[in-house]
């Protein structure tokens, strides 16, 4: 995630970076160039079209169709940033309960109790094992085991398998009486809630926008700008090329922009900081247990 000062705003304008649309954009707007030229050039120099043309009309669609194609891409852009602030407020859930089971598991446990630095390093763990879950990674150098654990395999769900360890963890600390009943009914709840958030994280992931949707947005604009010269170039002659590129690329970076943060757990540059994140559950448990 990009970290940046929302006052500066007047420096965004000449700033690139790694998510830039022009970049991506670059290609076909290059194209669609080629195309308005050739449009203009064939209607106002090969067939010497005038003003009277029926084509000249064509513009009126355009009007129609404007309003339409653009509360299709406010939903657009509010479904997928929906999406993404879902997501932040699940890992800011994860934040808080392994917060809450630190601190529960600190007054609870005896001062030098094996179980601390258990808990010390698999609450974390659970964390950095969801980041790499949703990223369809596994990297087991990011977990901190010492050996006492059971053994984490990929093949099985990660996040699942440290949470059944703790759980385990928690059931043996009861019947060795550490834990007294009322303790375990709290720290399985929080245990059980790491679980729900996990679920909440792969949902969003798994459930993009229908590919009914996706697909008639990117028809729209497309055939919307690819008819825009046929109309306009009466009007403001060979000032369309530039007019299409620009048209061009404002639709369709709102689409791209909400592509990439309907996904909000990847590498991306406008994906959640979950590398941070984890850094900072990790940092916070050390400290309280």
């Amino acid at each position: 995630m990009i970290n940046y000062n929302p006052k500066e705003w007047f420096t965004f304008i000449f700033r690139l970076h790694k998510a830039d649309t022009v970049r991506k954009l670059a290609p076909l707007s290059i194209a669609l160039a080629a195309y308005s030229a050739l449009v203009a050039y064939l209607e106002l120099n090969v067939f010497k079209l005038s003003d009277n043309s029926h084509l000249k009309n064509i513009v009126l669609m355009h009007g129609l169709l404007g309003f339409v194609i653009s509360l299709l891409l406010v939903f657009r852009t509010n479904t997928a940033y929906d999406r993404w602030w879902e997501g932040r407020r699940q890992w800011g859930t994860l934040v808080n309960m392994s917060r809450s089971l630190a601190i529960k598991l600190q007054a609870i446990l005896p001062e030098g109790h094996h179980a601390r630095k258990f808990f010390r390093n698999m609450i974390p763990n659970y964390a950095f094992a969801l980041k790499q879950h949703l990223r369809n990674q596994f990297h087991p150098g990011e977990l901190e085991l010492d050996g006492h654990e059971e053994t984490i395999t990929h093949e099985k769900h990660v996040p699942n398998q440290l949470a059944a360890q703790m759980a385990k963890k928690v059931q043996q600390l009861y019947a060795e009486g550490v834990l007294t009943g009322d303790h375990l009914i709290t720290i399985n709840e929080e245990i059980r809630s790491f679980t729900e958030v996990c679920g909440a994280c792969e949902r969003i992931k798994n459930s993009p926008i229908p590919f009914s949707y996706s697909v008639f947005i990117k028809k729209f604009i497309f055939f919307y700008v690819m008819t825009l010269p046929l109309g306009y170039v009466f009007s403001v002659g060979y000032i369309i090329i530039p007019m299409i590129v620009f048209i061009f690329y404002v639709l369709a970076s709102l689409e791209l922009i909400a592509e990439e943060i309907e996904d909000p757990f990847g590498a991306d540059a406008n994906d959640l900081p979950t590398d941070t994140i984890c850094n900072n559950i990790r940092l916070h448990v050390q400290q309280v247990l």
